[in-house]
């Protein structure tokens, strides 16, 4: 993908970001004069971006939907629910349109008179004149290229009086130009004034100079203020030696790398905390020769390992990205469906400024937006239903993300009609799913969770938008890859809520190493509920299995052992792992108990992507492969 259209789909889409947030605001607070300030700024910067690519649908937009904002800041007109909503649909449509380039490159046939449309419902729209492109070179564009060896482009910048105000820097603009060979520095008007006479917030400079690049590349220089620059492109003949820049003429405080060469990165911190740990077993091999020298040893290794924790925050706090931009389809999305649906909504995303890990980041939109189409086309209902249980006419969906610990908790809630156990129940047994005593016997929370099976649903006909039986399967096998889970609350006539549960640190995994049929395996401490030791009297036999009781609670017994095709250890206590699959708790009988370890686990590949149970596999510090175990694929 070419670089410029790379940073402009980055740029593009945090400013409709924004401007969809004040949109927000304005929907319900339609005088704040900040938020319609916020929505304007957004939108001019957005219209000088797409200018320069061939969006001239959505220049034409956002150059009208502008012009309403401006006559609302100056009191020219009122932003009702109806001109808020157009503006809303302003940019949706300019948000699908940035969709449509960075897959197609451009934008689709019909995409002018899908700009007539939304300009239409507009009130007192303004129409972009038609450019008619100057043939002609200007004195000051010719003064400008003499001298100097061409073809060569001319620009005249004018920056706003108010520039300094949004925190812009015209000499570091104007030092961006590629290939600058000239530059002049004139005041706006006649003469400087006299020093006393300046005001120092306000710019009164022109900026004029030559460059070698091409147009294009001039322009993109200036790409957040095109109605501030003028391009001319000059033929020349005399060579003129370009002028030194200066050495922080160019600098910036952001720097955009390329994702995979922090994976990479990530990866070799992996490698070294593999090799931290190393030092200790040779330490233990070496005390018995020399204990000065392993005392020297463990020292070295403390230092190692205070530099490679360091190092290892350092790259987690470089993945972590806000998730608003993982985010910002939604709201346009959920307006989409409750459309579609004729279901009207008021969708709230709370707490995306949080930040996660990028991977997190990149896998959460696709479950979101299962949840969000069941939560709109299951969950709330019909306006008239609605109004006959006495609650607002409109629904209410909720997006809230917040830290809890070491964890991200994602959830989403509506105050719809809620999940009724008995109707899965009924549902599961209809369905062949479960027979009758096995539904009989879930307990409510299990029950909901009958959802996520493949092909479950309880829709009675199948819409555009869901009730074919696919969605939260998929859901929860995409919150299960990014090592998450997700719980369901509900009730009945009051609404759902759903909740992802994810590690902060998707760089590493803290593993709890356990000890069965004679070898070692690797268990996520996430999956891990609790460990007990119990009296080998306490298991007791029920039908073909064995339990125990835990905290109150019948909790089956499984062998890990066993599962993994070897025999249990012979002992006086038995020494359980606590799992949840499901929604619920399984106690598996391990031969003991190792040690908690921060790794770096290896998805599964070769001979070992086929064996069941596997999740992934990583080194230990004595140099021994570790298998990790998924219990969820595990357990029968």
């Amino acid at each position: 993908m070419d670089e410029l259209l790379a940073q402009f789909l980055i740029e593009g889409r945090d400013l409709v970001a924004h401007a969809a947030a004040a949109f927000d605001t304005l929907a319900r607070d339609p005088g704040n004069a900040a938020a319609i300030d916020e929505a304007f700024r957004a939108l001019h910067t957005l219209k000088g971006s797409v200018a320069i690519f061939p969006m001239a649908a959505a220049e034409r937009t956002l150059h009208a939907a502008e012009d309403v904002l401006e006559r609302a800041r100056k009191g020219g007109i009122a932003l009702d629910g109806a001109t808020t909503d157009a503006l809303i649909a302003c940019l949706d449509g300019v948000d699908r349109w940035i969709d449509e380039v960075a897959r197609n490159g451009a934008l689709r046939d019909d995409a002018e008179e899908v700009a007539t449309a939304l300009v239409g419902r507009l009130p007192g729209h303004a129409s972009i004149p038609a450019a008619s492109p100057s043939t002609a070179t200007p004195d000051w564009a010719r003064q400008l290229a003499e001298g100097v060896e061409g073809p060569v482009v001319a620009f005249r910048y004018t920056p706003d009086p108010d520039c300094f105000f949004r925190g812009e820097d015209p000499l570091a603009i104007v030092a961006a130009v590629p290939e600058l060979l000239r530059l002049d520095i004139r005041p706006t008007a006649g003469d400087w004034p006299a020093l006393d006479a300046i005001e120092p917030f306000r710019c009164i400079a022109v900026l004029e100079g030559v460059s070698a690049a091409s147009p294009d590349a001039v322009r993109s220089a200036f790409r957040m203020m095109p109605d501030q620059i003028a391009l001319h492109r000059v033929e020349a003949a005399v060579p003129l030696a370009a002028p030194q820049a200066s050495a922080d003429g160019g600098a910036t405080s952001t720097l955009r790398v390329d994702a995979a060469r922090i994976d990479a990165l990530a990866d070799g911190i992996g490698e070294l905390l593999v090799a931290v740990n190393a030092l200790a077993p040779l330490a233990a091999r070496v005390e018995a020769q020399d204990r000065a020298l392993a005392a020297a040893v463990r020292l070295a290794q403390a230092g190692i390992e205070r530099s490679a924790a360091e190092l290892q925050r350092s790259v987690m706090a470089v993945r972590r990205v806000p998730l608003a931009p993982a985010l910002r389809r939604l709201p346009r999305l959920a307006r989409e469906i409750a459309a579609t649906l004729g279901k009207p909504i008021v969708f709230t995303i709370d707490g995306e400024a949080l930040e996660v890990d990028k991977q997190i980041a990149e896998g959460l939109f696709e479950p979101l937006l299962h949840l969000l189409r069941n939560a709109i086309d299951h969950g709330i209902e019909d306006r008239a239903a609605r109004v006959a249980a006495g609650k607002p006419a409109d629904g209410k969906v909720l997006l809230s993300a917040a830290r809890d610990g070491d964890a991200v908790v994602v959830a989403l809630a509506d105050d719809g009609g809620g999940i009724d156990p008995v109707r899965i129940r009924a549902t599961a047994v209809a369905r062949g799913v479960l027979d009758r005593d096995a539904a009989d016997q879930l307990s409510d929370a299990a029950a909901l969770r009958l959802i996520f099976a493949p092909g479950f649903s309880t829709a009675e006909t199948v819409t555009g938008v869901s009730g074919r039986g696919v969605g939260m399967d998929a859901v929860q096998a995409a919150v299960e890859k990014l090592r998450g889970t997700i719980t369901i609350d509900s009730t009945p006539g009051r609404g759902t809520c759903f909740r992802l549960r994810f590690p902060a640190n998707a760089l590493t995994t803290r593993l709890l190493v356990v000890e069965a049929a004679g070898d070692r395996y690797g268990v996520a401490l996430d999956q891990v509920a609790e460990t007990v030791r119990v009296e080998e009297s306490a298991l007791r036999p029920v039908g073909e299995g064995t339990v125990c009781v835990l905290r109150g609670r019948t909790v089956p017994v499984l062998s890990l052992a066993r599962l993994l095709g070897g025999a249990d250890m012979a002992g006086g206590h038995a020494k359980l792992l606590v799992t949840s699959v499901a929604g619920e708790r399984i106690a598996l009988r391990v031969d003991d108990f190792a040690d908690r370890v921060d790794a770096v686990v290896r998805p599964p590949s070769g001979l070992l992507a086929g064996v069941p149970g596997i999740g992934g596999a990583t080194l230990l510090g004595d140099g021994g492969v570790l298998l990790v175990l998924d219990l969820a694929a595990l357990l029968p």
